[in-house]
């Protein structure tokens, strides 16, 4: 059997989010008892609550919704690599580009190990132009274990404007920890909500056999 690495989040009390972002709770609605045979939870969270897709309508006020964005970039072979260098913004020559070759999908490392436990404002941000790049490399969907393409403090959104313009997808906020890079089959399919503008993933990759 192949070998699987989740790379979501769990979804918990005090799951980390973006500043001012609704904080994540699982409530307990109906409890098991001699009236009621099941336990029934009400979820409070925001759209982009730890492993998430962003719906292109997040940075398009002519975007899709999530339950009309296309599925099909969230599935299939992806290559997982580690940006180099320490800069605010992965750039361009921050990649090895003879390492990724042809791939639709490109998942890239900026932490040595996630924070779970807290928000890290200064995490480590993609340059447009390597979006622009990746995009020329054929890459249909761009996956960070960082909170977001563009850094906490931006009012233009570059990254999120080139995926854009080049019609690619985005994921955020998932967990490398322990998996080697190389090639792998993901699998990170975002629920399908009408009028969202992103949503939780449970992300996965799978070995390539």
């Amino acid at each position: 059997m192949a070998k699987l690495w989740d790379i979501s989040q769990t979804l918990r009390a005090g799951l980390p989010v973006w500043p001012g972002d609704t904080a994540f709770a699982c409530d307990e609605v109906w409890t098991i008892g001699p009236d009621c045979p099941v336990r029934v939870s009400r979820l409070t969270l925001s759209t982009h609550s730890g492993a998430h897709a962003d719906a292109p309508s997040h940075y398009d006020p002519a975007g899709d919704d999530m339950a009309a964005a296309d599925i099909a970039p969230y599935v299939g072979p992806c290559r997982l690599i580690t940006a180099q260098g320490n800069s605010a913004h992965v750039r361009p020559e921050d990649i090895d580009w003879a390492i990724i070759g042809p791939a639709e999908r490109v998942l890239i490392r900026t932490y040595s190990h996630f924070p779970h436990e807290t928000w890290d404002s200064r995490f480590r941000a993609i340059h447009a132009d390597t979006i622009t790049a990746l995009a020329a490399a054929g890459c249909r969907l761009v996956g960070l274990d960082s909170a977001s393409l563009d850094p906490e403090t931006s009012k233009t959104m570059d990254a999120h404007h080139a995926v854009k313009r080049h019609g690619m997808r985005i994921l955020e906020g998932l967990v490398f920890d322990d998996v080697p890079d190389g090639a792998y089959e993901l699998i990170a399919l975002p629920l399908k909500i009408a009028g969202a503008d992103a949503a939780p993933v449970r992300a996965v990759l799978r070995e390539l056999t």
